[in-house]
C-alpha cells in the first residue's frame, strides 16, 4: 500500500509561483514513476507531468512546458512540482500519483495510487 499526501497549494496572482510537494509512504518510493495531474471544475483529469524512478526522464503537457518543473528527492520520498508564471487557466485541483510498473505514462488509468489533491487557484 502506498499513501500519497500533497501540499503546497493555495491562492496566487497570475505570474506568481507555487511549489507543490507530494510525500509518499513506503520503502520502495525510489522504484516508482511519479506523475502530477490536475482537474478543473467541469473538466476531465488532465496529465501535467511525470518523472521516472531515477529522475532521468521527465515529460510535460505542452501547456506547462517551460513554466513547470517536476523533480524528486528519493531520500525524502517526495516529488515536487515547481510552477512558475502561473496563469488563471492553471487553476485546478492538483493530484500526485504513483505508477509502480513499467515506463512513464501520461494516462491516468496507468497509475496505481493517488493522493487526495491540493487546490491551486490563480487569480487574474
Amino acid at each position: 500500500q502506498v499513501q500519497l499526501v500533497e501540499s503546497g497549494g493555495g491562492l496566487v496572482q497570475a505570474g506568481g509561483s507555487l511549489r507543490l510537494s507530494c510525500a509518499a509512504s513506503g520503502r520502495t518510493f525510489s522504484t516508482y514513476n511519479m506523475g502530477w495531474f490536475r482537474q478543473a471544475p467541469g473538466k476531465e483529469r488532465e496529465f501535467v507531468a511525470v518523472i521516472n524512478w531515477s529522475g532521468g526522464t521527465r515529460s510535460y503537457v505542452d501547456s506547462v512546458k517551460g513554466r513547470f518543473t517536476i523533480s524528486r528527492d528519493n531520500a525524502k520520498n517526495t516529488v515536487y512540482l515547481q510552477m512558475n508564471s502561473l496563469k488563471p487557466e492553471d487553476t485546478a485541483v492538483y493530484y500526485c500519483a504513483a505508477d509502480l510498473y513499467g515506463s512513464v505514462h501520461r494516462q491516468a488509468s496507468e497509475y496505481d495510487y493517488w493522493g487526495q489533491g491540493t487546490q491551486v487557484t490563480v487569480s487574474s
